[in-house]
């Protein structure tokens, strides 16, 4: 299949089985959990680990034994930390390309399973046109391997996007080897177009493409309704995630007025999920009196405004070195800056705060051996997560 540049009504053959395909191939199977604790730890540290991003926007390692930690600045920069050192020359820089502000910006990266062999990393990012479409396009590392080329930009897709905000932007490979796009419902308030809940549109979605045999172009995989889209009813997914080490998917969605949610899918599930956006807030009816919760996925877990909070940012499941923490789904919020784990005890979701920070948590990461960082988007500092 060749790129494509995608508008709205998205013109693709629908079919009606919401349920004829789990997200993994036969060589990617769900396993057993790994070891981990029994709750939650009492309290965790940030530990300072670089200053002087710009508007980080994501964090990211490419597994590749590196060691490094690849930072996305919302402008168009990708940096490197290495050794708890900031590259003063960017990996890549895309500045002229991408339109930035507001929920625009450079939004996301992945890295395939194979990038130490094939070189070839994905990213998402706000185009230049007039509102500022979304594009996802590959990219291969120059002759020095902190350099990526950026002549060797090819664009996969371009979604046409009718607002500024909403824009989504995560990217990650799930275990079935597959490039994951999350992708924001548009824009405005309360989707006035209803995207969330419609199938015509790549807007609202999780969406899924085969990268495997080309950095030019993608193929579709087998995908629930025949087109890229994999889950829908979602209004703005900042990050979602996989356990590494189970498999299992975690989607931070943000909500409207009143609740934030997370989204989880057990490993080898999911595909045609419905999550309620526009048709529930979270865990509330936000369509009424037309509130249908028949055939939805409700969240593991939502919280309210009441507080401060106000804006999800999706995290991990931590699987480092840290007993106490090890098995607990970390998010954040970025208006409040509480962290919260979640984690599921004798079958049921229980979540608790763990720390109340003074940052505008923008991004979590993980890094090779499964430690988890964040960002503080207004200093441009980059924290280690960790046990006192």
């Amino acid at each position: 299949m060749t790129s494509r540049r995608v508008s709205l009504p998205l013109s693709a053959a629908l079919c009606a089985i919401a349920a004829c395909i789990g997200f993994f191939s036969s060589a990617g199977k769900a396993h057993a959990a790994p070891a981990e604790s029994a709750g939650f730890p009492d309290k965790l540290t940030l530990t300072p680990v670089v200053k002087g991003l710009k508007q980080p926007t994501a964090i990211v390692s490419a597994r590749d034994g590196s060691k490094r930690l690849f930072v996305l600045e919302q402008a168009g920069r990708i940096r490197i930390i290495r050794n708890g050192v900031l590259d003063p020359a960017p990996f890549l820089d895309i500045t002229a390309l991408v339109k930035s502000g507001g929920e625009r910006g450079l939004l996301g990266l992945a890295f395939p399973p194979d990038f130490a062999s094939r070189k070839t990393f994905y990213v998402d990012y706000t185009n230049r046109t007039d509102i500022g479409n979304t594009v996802i396009a590959s990219f291969k590392v120059g002759e020095h391997p902190d350099r990526a080329d950026p002549a060797s930009r090819k664009e996969l897709l371009t979604i046409v996007q009718p607002y500024a905000n909403h824009n989504g932007g995560q990217l990650a490979f799930g275990p079935d080897g597959m490039l994951y796009i999350g992708m924001g419902d548009g824009g405005s308030g309360g989707d006035p177009h209803g995207n969330g809940q419609r199938l015509d549109t790549l807007l609202g979605k999780i969406l899924r493409i085969d990268v495997t045999s080309d950095a030019s172009s993608y193929r579709l995989p087998k995908n629930p309704f025949g087109n890229e889209i994999w889950a829908y009813g979602l209004r703005n997914p900042w990050r979602f995630s996989f356990d590494r080490g189970t498999g299992d998917l975690y989607i931070a969605d943000v909500g409207q007025d009143e609740v934030e949610e997370i989204d989880f899918q057990p490993a080898g599930s999911g595909a045609g999920a419905n999550y309620g956006w526009n048709i529930m807030e979270g865990d509330r009816c936000f369509k009424k009196p037309d509130c249908k919760k028949s055939g939805l996925t409700l969240p593991a877990a939502a919280y309210r405004h009441d507080k401060g909070d106000c804006s999800v940012t999706g995290g991990y499941v931590y699987r480092g070195k840290a007993e106490a923490l090890r098995g607990t789904y970390l998010y954040g919020d970025f208006c409040s800056g509480r962290i919260r784990g979640l984690r599921r005890v004798g079958g049921k979701w229980q979540t608790k705060l763990l720390i109340d920070t003074p940052y505008a948590i923008s991004t979590f990461g993980e890094d090779d051996d499964g430690e988890l960082y964040l960002a503080d988007y207004g200093s441009g500092t980059i924290y280690r997560i960790s046990l006192p």
